[in-house]
């Protein structure tokens, strides 16, 4: 039965709602710390939500996101919509709290298991589906949600994680999780039939999963899930997104099926000439992502019209609309009064986004001429970007063009390790910690004051050593065998050396989510990138001075700097990669020519950037380990180089573990118990490997007994001489005295190991 509609012209797949000042950030933290109750933090959340329904209303959005809202993540609240959370968190009464314990675990209470959202910086945790699940329809969030937003006029349309998408991602220890699909489509059909009665006109099923490599099979469910879903009379109409590249053969499968309408990334890949060319287009709504919603630069409005040109005359309607959610980018251009004009005048953030959508979206029902002055504004700004000086720089160039396969060599690593046993002499499971130690309250004040010119920098300085020297002291008490400086002086792991770095702009408000109440401000990235002076070397040089134990030089990687930054669209990021390896190259040598005997490099991003299909991985694992290794061969074979792995999906990204050629690489493991230890194994990985033995996520202490299981299950799989112990990931969000609880432990349960 076809549903009766009408087309949409103008919207965006999604909202931010961390809050433009981070007011939810701070509202959830309240309520954790029992400082704010529940209505509180239900008011705040109202109050965004209103505010962004009234923006998008005032900017021209005849169709808007409803349900995208979380207090946590997405994934998470699909998993309580159709009853999955874990039995674990059963016996929480208060829903809230129990939410919360399943997002981030209780003291008795393990959280679920956190990985990326695709190829993107946002974290989502992941539903735990077996053969004991009993799907159940709560819906009474999205429909309040609903209910909220028809009451304040706003056009509506409630947005769901679709069922193949959320089985696709989904863990299961009883085969796959997609398995469940009968299970669970009949609570789909329940739930769009409430939506209906509820006044919604159009839903949004989210299905990113299409953009990834699908079997024949799985094509098919496509096709056969829709065609169910759709089959309903008492439903909405049915808008199925894709983002993060184009969906192939599920385009053609979803188009075959009865669904209103599709959305598809038009920033990341898709061909308008090929959803041109699939005829049962010419029946729906497409939605066309248009406008990227992932990265900052404005739009190249010419170029959107032409895709936009080429859809209209093959679809039944065309909406314009963002590429994805606009989580994942800042909510305005307007507070950044600290960037300079030039540069502003190439950027637009969530705010400015919307505009852009609804300046498309005039352009194709009015005519260009009624938006002559804005696509002027954009050619301009184009133009100002191409000609700046500061996007080449023939110096950096021609360094690059210098280097060879030797630059990115080093001697074999077991030859390397022998030298290092003998230099560092260290006891058999070394313990250390991966870099971060708690930020403090006195730590973030004396950033503001320096900031407001309350302090002077000497004055700063002489701060930070002080909680340098704690820390130091601090690990020498636990004995603890590898120590860190603590990174006190750092605002970001990206951040701090986007600000020493030429090439790079900093934002003062540019917020956005990348888990759970953890935000960041990642850095603009917009022209060819040097090292001017040196970074790290005398916070790490004054740390060694405190101690006769190793201290670790602690650098960022130059794949997490680009997948942590909003990049440059205007070279390829192979190139840009190089860029920073090579700044990141100046940083290491520097810091062994002043001692250091141990220089960790992070690359927790590197799974991160792999594109969703497998014929494009190959290339992107090639330019990553390639920049890893010339941030890293500059260093004699005497000094060991560690990297740091943490929250995702390693199995895909294995044979690059091993090319990136670290002496040790640390990396998440309590969550998803051990389970990468096995994935290493069954690549020959043969390098050292500290395998975090506990979830700093978590705000639990974790007991010797529970560390020594979980070091004892690691014995299995990895040698003891090439064996480290050390936490998932850095402390810096968690607390004084659970930290030293917890590392206390750590360093009891190794040392009975030994």
């Amino acid at each position: 039965m076809t549903v009766s509609h009408s087309p949409f012209t103008a919207t965006v797949l999604g909202l931010p709602r961390i809050g433009p000042n981070r007011e939810l950030k701070r509202a959830i933290e309240s309520y954790w710390a029992g400082r704010a109750d529940a209505e509180h933090l239900r008011a705040v959340a109202r109050s965004l939500r209103a505010a962004h329904y009234a923006e998008l209303r005032a900017a021209g959005m005849d169709s808007v996101p409803v349900g995208t809202f979380s207090y946590y993540d997405q994934m998470l609240d699909t998993a309580v919509l159709f009853g999955a959370l874990p039995p674990r968190v059963d016996a929480i009464s208060d829903p809230l709290d129990r939410y919360f314990a399943a997002a981030r675990g209780t003291d008795t209470v393990a959280p679920l298991e956190m990985t990326k959202w695709f190829d993107t910086n946002y974290h989502y945790l992941v539903p735990e589906i077996d053969a004991g699940t009993t799907f159940a329809l709560h819906p009474d969030k999205l429909l309040g949600e609903l209910a909220e937003a028809i009451e304040l006029g706003v056009p509506a349309r409630p947005v769901v994680i679709g069922p193949l998408t959320f089985l696709k991602l989904a863990k299961s220890a009883d085969g796959p999780a997609l398995d469940r699909l009968p299970d669970l489509l009949p609570l789909y059909r329940e739930l769009l039939a409430g939506l209906a009665d509820a006044g919604a006109r159009w839903v949004q099923l989210d299905e990113p999963i299409l953009v990834t490599d699908l079997t024949e099979a799985e094509i098919a469910l496509v096709r056969d899930t829709y065609t169910e879903l759709s089959a309903a009379s008492d439903r909405p109409a049915i808008l199925v997104a894709t983002y993060f590249g184009h969906p192939d053969a599920a385009l053609s499968a979803l188009a075959d099926t009865g669904i209103e309408g599709v959305a598809l990334d038009f920033t990341a890949g898709t061909d308008p000439a090929a959803v041109a060319a699939v005829p049962a287009l010419a029946r729906k709504l497409v939605v066309a992502g248009v406008v990227d919603g992932r990265n900052i630069w404005r739009t190249d409005l010419d170029a959107a019209l032409t895709t936009l040109g080429t859809l209209l005359g093959s679809a039944d309607a065309v909406a314009v609309a963002s590429s994805c959610s606009l989580l994942h980018v800042p909510y305005s251009l307007t507070p950044e009064t600290g960037l300079d004009d030039r540069l502003r005048s190439w950027l637009a953030f969530g705010a400015e986004k919307v505009d852009e959508v609804k300046v498309l979206a005039t352009a194709i029902t009015e005519g260009t001429t009624a938006v002559a002055t804005e696509l002027a504004a954009a050619r301009a700004a184009a133009a100002s970007r191409r000609a700046d000086p500061r996007l080449h720089d023939a110096r950096v160039r021609a360094r690059l063009t210098a280097l060879d396969e030797s630059d990115l060599t080093r001697s074999p690593a077991d030859a390397r390790r022998a030298l290092q046993h003998e230099h560092l002499d260290l006891p058999l499971l070394p313990t250390t910690t991966i870099g971060s130690y708690p930020q403090t309250s006195a730590i973030r004040l004396a950033r503001a004051a320096l900031r407001k010119g309350e302090i002077d920098e000497a004055e700063y300085v002489r701060r930070m050593r002080a909680e340098i020297a704690e820390v130091i002291a601090l690990q020498e008490r636990l004995g603890l065998d590898v120590l860190v400086h603590g990174e006190p002086e750092r605002n970001d792991m990206v951040q701090y050396f986007a600000e020493l770095l030429d090439g790079f702009a900093a934002t003062g408000n540019g917020w956005v989510q990348s888990y759970g109440t953890r935000c960041v401000r990642p850095p603009i990235l917009f022209g060819d990138v040097s090292r001017p002076t040196p970074m790290t070397l005398s916070w790490i040089g004054y740390a060694q001075s405190l101690t006769d134990k190793p201290v670790k030089g602690m650098l960022t990687g130059p794949v997490t700097i680009l997948a942590w930054s909003f990049v440059r669209d205007d070279q390829p990021l192979a190139d840009t990669a190089r860029q920073v390896a090579l700044a990141i190259r100046d940083e290491t040598v520097g810091l062994e020519a002043q001692g250091a005997r141990i220089i960790q490099v992070d690359e927790p991003a590197l799974r991160e950037l792999l594109p969703p299909r497998a014929s494009d991985q190959p290339a992107y694992l090639r330019w990553s380990v390639d920049a890893f290794r010339l941030a890293t061969a500059g260093v004699a074979d005497t000094t060991q180089v560690h990297t740091h792995l943490c929250y995702s999906e390693f199995g895909e990204v294995i044979s690059a573990i091993a090319g990136l050629d670290a002496d040790v690489t640390s990396i998440e493991a309590a969550r998803s118990h051990m389970e990468v230890l096995d994935d290493l194994n069954a690549a020959g990985f043969a390098l050292g490997v500290g395998p975090g033995v506990y979830d700093i996520h978590s705000p639990r202490v974790p007991s010797v007994e529970e560390i020594t299981a979980s070091l004892t299950a690691a014995l299995k799989a990895v040698p003891a001489e090439r064996l480290w112990v050390n936490p998932d990931c850095g402390l810096k969000t968690r607390g004084p005295v659970e930290v030293e609880a917890s590392l206390r432990n750590l360093v009891t349960a190794a040392a009975a190991l030994r």
